[in-house]
């Protein structure tokens, strides 16, 4: 399978050790995606420093096409991290860096390239919701990640555009969860996922509600985890639709959570997303 992270990259510093690793939303996606044994490439912003230097020479011994990346002078994106018990919690960060200045303008090249692929990833962070319309003119299928930042407003804009929604609902109840899940399906998305970290996971077709328990496992450190069990989970599910290797539909999203539900417990064994960590 062909697929492309569009949008967000940044390096985790890890303040504690003073290591970072190359990670962000959309640059995760196309690594684990690749991990799995597909044809991946990502197109974004990087800039022109220490950071950005080391999540190119990254890519690219992944072999993960970066030919439509952007590059600017300045300061690539950051997320200062810090853990407690295994567990990341971010304390700062530069916003996207050059991504801000610069952020993606989709032309007409970049959109035939992206036509190429069965699906393009994007998220919240990524500074280009203006541009998902292309893609979704493309027809290449698009999945986007809200994380925890959305509100209303933001998912009846964006919804409309996007086929597959992840959404982080660790913070809510598992009621305002699937009353949360099922409102974003009436607002456009084909299929709704939301994480709830050692609650597990769900989604929602329009028809019925799938969940699935976590893989427990002793972290070594969770960043990469949702990213990860959802990058597993939509690629096996897009491969068992087309290929139909299930008799229903729900047995398809059952088994395409689960696969996402063991991918997400071996990326807790992994410093960083996927580690390359290095000094700084």
């Amino acid at each position: 399978m062909r697929v492309i992270g569009v949008g967000d990259n940044v390096v985790d510093k890890y303040v504690h050790k003073q290591t970072m690793y190359p990670g962000g939303n959309a640059l995760n996606f196309s690594v684990y995606a690749k991990q799995l044994g597909n044809e991946a490439a990502y197109l974004g912003v990087f800039g022109n420093d220490k950071a950005a230097s080391h999540i190119i020479k990254t890519l690219k011994s992944l072999e993960i096409d970066i030919t439509h990346c952007r590059q600017h002078s300045g300061e690539n994106g950051y997320a200062a991290v810090d853990l407690v018990d295994g567990d990341r919690v971010f304390i700062g960060g530069n916003e996207g860096g050059v991504q801000k200045e610069h952020p993606i303008i989709l032309t007409k090249d970049d959109l035939e390239y992206i036509q190429t692929f069965e699906i393009a990833h994007s998220s919240i962070y990524s500074d280009m919701d203006s541009e998902l319309h292309k893609i979704k003119e493309t027809k290449t299928l698009l999945s986007y990640d809200f994380s925890s930042d959305y509100t209303d407003e933001k998912l009846r804009d964006v919804c409309k555009h996007v086929d597959i929604s992840l959404l982080s609902c660790g913070q809510l109840s598992d009621e305002e969860a699937i009353n949360l899940v099922k409102q974003v399906h009436s607002y456009g998305s084909s299929l709704v996922i939301g994480t709830m970290g050692s609650r597990g996971a769900m989604v929602y077709d329009g028809d019925q509600l799938y969940r699935q328990e976590p893989h427990f496992v002793k972290p070594v450190d969770t960043l990469g985890a949702g990213d990860s069990f959802f990058t597993a989970f939509i690629l096996h599910y897009i491969e068992g639709k087309k290929n139909k290797i299930y008799e229903s539909h729900g047995e398809l999203l059952r088994e395409s959570l689960r696969k996402g539900a063991e991918i997400a417990a071996k990326t807790c064994l992994v410093d960083g997303a996927f580690g390359y960590g290095i000094s700084f």
